[in-house]
């Protein structure tokens, strides 16, 4: 009995000297972290609830000094938020490569823009990168601004009581991101398709924290003999029957009509064909071309349906909240907005939304508070130094914009809500990746300009019909571990008729 207890003991002990003592091991446990655990390392410490694991992160951040590690074997972090670290690997096509934390994306968004890498996403760039030219949002701001105002009639139904926002404020973004980059218009599916698409995103967010909480899960062999995996399996059946519903409508109707054209300039062709007015009409037009098959299409339609609506929804549920808590900022606003548009009723333009500063200072405020994208990663396949320690190559990156966006010696007082943060005059020598909400470098956001128009759009309509009383406070904001940012429970503000 004694022998076969010593044995025990002595392979546990080379298994953990095997695990934790390791080449790469030893480089990494160099750096702060949580304290290790015999053979897990840092496993146990993050296996935890979802809002326990962010309060960790958290915790990490505010005791550390821009760096911490994390070691679960056979896996290493390295976490950042001091902007030079950040420059140093988003700013490079060095590691332009996402790491493998996305891999638990792949079932849903497979090779699409936000996972694909090396050629495939250059490709997939170009293509999709036209559908963002100004003379394309200019066409988008029309439905943009009609989609608000029914985005109001929506408010007006629960005005004067508290309302959960991030429902409400949901329908508005995807019924966008619809009528715009995909050329459909929800109106021509129904309630129940809707409302089941965004509940499969949400639900897939849960089952993404299980199987980064739980490293076993994170092997694919493991994970598909789970309950989760089949609970999976349903959830991507209703969001790819939503979009497959979408890229079926759309072709019809070009294979009907053709595809609409956008008035452009000489200067402005892409394939040598003038630009078109939806993103979907530039993929079934590549398609048709040779440049992406089906499943290309299919792809890039789940990215955009979900970054172009969830991560909006994100942004504008928690500047609603913040507006709600800060009357002098709402007032600034409605100022601007009756100086900028001088017919207060009048609808709003392209040419309107530039003129709009201060609010365009209260919508950056907001994502440098609540950016909707908190983390990224990135694949470390060569030695970096970062803050000054070796990380070896093999590492994962994990890039926290929550944090970097809430250092003390980049933004005073932090944890303000103050617009005027922006202003050029207080944004001269902070540091050019100290404020990153829609990432930075090659693979930033293909989007951002388009979501800021939307966010700025929908503020104006709505503080043109309605002053925001608080309801939920910052302080009750507990943020949950999801690929957007999410409150743990409803986000509330009541909205009262503007008199």
């Amino acid at each position: 009995m004694f022998w076969y207890l010593f044995l025990t003991a002595g392979f546990l002990c080379f298994l953990h000297l095997i695990c934790n003592y390791n080449e790469k091991a030893r480089k990494i446990r160099k750096m702060p972290g949580p304290k290790d655990s015999f053979i897990l390392g840092n496993g146990p410490a993050v296996m935890r609830s979802s809002v326990a694991l962010m309060d960790l992160a958290r915790e990490l951040a505010n005791t550390n000094s821009g760096i911490y590690r994390l070691w679960i074997p056979p896996f290493g972090a390295v976490n950042i938020y001091n902007a030079n670290d950040v420059e140093k690997i988003v700013s490079s096509m060095k590691f332009n490569e996402k790491s493998q934390v996305y891999r638990v994306l792949r079932p849903w968004l497979k090779d699409g823009l936000l996972v694909s890498k090396g050629s495939k996403w250059q490709e997939r760039r170009k293509i999709l990168t036209p559908t963002f030219h100004f003379n394309i949002l200019r066409q988008f701001c029309q439905v943009l601004e009609e989609n608000s105002q029914r985005f109001v009639t929506n408010l007006k139904n629960v005005a004067g009581r508290p309302v959960d926002v991030a429902p409400i404020i949901s329908e508005f973004t995807l019924s966008s991101i619809c009528e715009t980059a995909m050329g459909t218009r929800l109106s021509d599916l129904s309630t129940s398709e809707m409302n089941a698409y965004k509940d499969a995103i949400y639900n897939l967010g849960y089952i993404f924290y299980q199987r980064f909480i739980k490293v076993f899960y994170f092997v694919d062999f493991i994970f598909n003999l789970s309950p989760l995996s089949r609970r999976q399996e349903g959830y991507l059946k209703t969001v790819h029957g939503f979009t497959k519903k979408v890229i079926q409508e759309r072709t019809e109707y070009i294979d009907k009509f053709g595809v609409p054209e956008q008035d452009v300039t000489e200067d402005d062709y892409v394939y040598k064909r003038k630009k078109k007015t939806a993103m979907l009409d530039l993929l079934i037009t590549a398609k048709k071309e040779g440049l992406i098959d089906d499943s290309g299409v299919q792809e890039e339609v789940d990215t955009f349906m979900f970054e172009g609506h969830d991560t909006t929804a994100s942004g504008l549920t928690f500047c609603f909240m913040l507006l709600a808590h800060h009357k002098d900022a709402q007032n600034k606003i409605v100022d601007e907005l009756k100086e900028v548009l001088g017919d207060f009723k009048r609808p709003i333009t392209i040419e309107d939304l530039p003129k709009m500063k201060y609010l365009e200072r209260c919508v950056k405020e907001s994502l440098r508070l609540y950016p909707p994208v908190h983390f990224i990663s990135r694949s470390l396949h060569e030695d970096v130094i970062l803050s000054d320690y070796l990380v070896p190559a093999g590492t994962f990156c994990h890039i926290h914009i929550y944090d970097l966006h809430r250092q003390p010696d980049l933004f005073p007082n932090p944890n303000k809500f103050d617009p005027d943060r922006f202003l050029p005059e207080n944004s001269v020598g902070r540091h050019p990746y100290a404020y990153i909400p829609f990432s930075a470098g090659p693979r930033n956001c293909i989007g951002q300009k388009f979501a800021m128009m939307e966010m700025k759009m929908a503020v104006a309509e709505v503080l043109r019909e309605f002053v925001l009383e608080p309801v939920t406070h910052p302080d009750d904001i507990r943020i949950i571990t999801d690929v957007v940012l999410r409150n743990d429970g409803p986000v509330e503000v009541t909205f009262v008729k503007r008199q």
